[in-house]
């Protein structure tokens, strides 16, 4: 005959087999990482989401205690690599870093191979980065309104480089553009690094790009002319510098945010810790004494959260949906 306590030890036995089944998950989430970790940004090495990135591996990896290495995957105006994040394994070591193009690109692409909204687990905003307005050193206005003057009258003649189709630099030329009421030779680059070079190097008229770029090339005051820059209130570290808006551009203001995501399905508790790693790496000083170097604004802490992220991504998808339709800016 069987026991009147055999239901009770069959439900216990039948518990710690089902709490024994999610032990390795369990486990495994505990002990990550362990292997080295990448962080895949979307443009070429030596451009502004580049530079960022680097900057916070290194205390990144110190924290979770692993490498973190990051990974250069360009191409498609910056959707190859959030594709291919989307589909990576949803462990947390292979994540994206990306720029306000996350929040741009349903604008401009009519296929993506992923939605922003729906394949990405959020870990959090990082830093946000004002833009400036440059030229050639060679280019024949010296001023603002001489600038507005000479691509007026010449505008069939002067070249506007941009990082490619995506880019941030492309929003805000395309932007300057609208405002000015002409139409540039618009010339692509693969990465803001090349486009910068042959702006240096005299191939190029006109660039708009991030601060984290421009910076110290500004500084170095031998190879380009500055014309302003992207945010309502002028730059503490150049403070001589007037802002577009200043000088006629009434509302212009374009300010690069980055965040860094997951694959969809990572664990909550592994999001958690590359989260603290985030949070550990803006606290670095080596970090925030470069990231003042070129004037770019570590976010506050309420907005290093996964949910701070989320809400504006999605706020901001909505918004340049707008600006770009408006811009005439095209669906490829």
């Amino acid at each position: 005959m069987l026991s009147t306590k055999t239901p009770a030890r069959l439900a216990a036995a039948i518990a710690a087999g089902l709490a024994l089944s999610g032990a390795p998950a369990l486990a495994a989430e505990q002990g990550w990482p362990s292997k080295p970790v990448t962080i895949v940004v979307p443009y070429s090495a030596g451009g502004p989401t580049d530079v960022v990135t680097r900057m916070l591996a290194v205390p990144m990896g110190k924290f979770l205690g692993q490498t973190v290495v990051v990974e250069n995957t360009v191409g498609a105006g910056g959707t190859i690599a959030p594709a291919r994040v989307a589909r990576a394994d949803p462990d947390g070591y292979t994540i994206l870093i990306h720029h306000m193009g996350m929040s741009t690109a349903p604008a401009l692409y009519k296929d993506l191979r992923y939605d922003p909204l729906k394949d990405f687990e959020y870990v959090g905003q990082v830093i946000d980065v004002p833009m400036t307005l440059l030229s050639r050193k060679e280019f024949p206005a010296n001023n603002f309104q001489e600038l507005l003057a000479y691509i007026r009258e010449h505008q069939d003649k002067v070249s506007l480089a941009d990082a490619g189709q995506g880019a941030v630099s492309q929003l805000c030329g395309a932007l300057f553009m609208h405002q000015v009421g002409v139409r540039l030779t618009v010339v692509s680059y693969k990465g803001a690094g090349p486009a910068m070079n042959d702006l240096m190097g005299g191939q190029v008229d006109l660039l708009c790009d991030q601060t984290t770029q421009t910076a110290p090339v500004i500084k170095d005051g031998k190879r380009v002319k500055v014309f302003g820059v992207t945010t309502p209130n002028r730059l503490a570290s150049m403070p001589d510098i007037p802002t577009l808006d200043e000088q006629g551009l009434k509302g212009f203001d374009v300010k690069v945010w980055h965040g860094i995501y997951a694959p969809k399905g990572t664990p909550a508790a592994v999001v958690k810790k590359l989260n603290d790693a985030l949070r550990v790496a803006l606290k670095d000083e080596a970090v925030k004494k470069r990231l003042d170097g070129l004037n770019a604004e570590i976010v506050p802490e309420s907005k290093q959260t996964p949910d701070s992220l989320r809400e504006h991504l999605a706020a901001e998808i909505a918004k340049w949906d707008k600006v770009l339709r408006a811009a005439g800016a095209p669906k490829n």
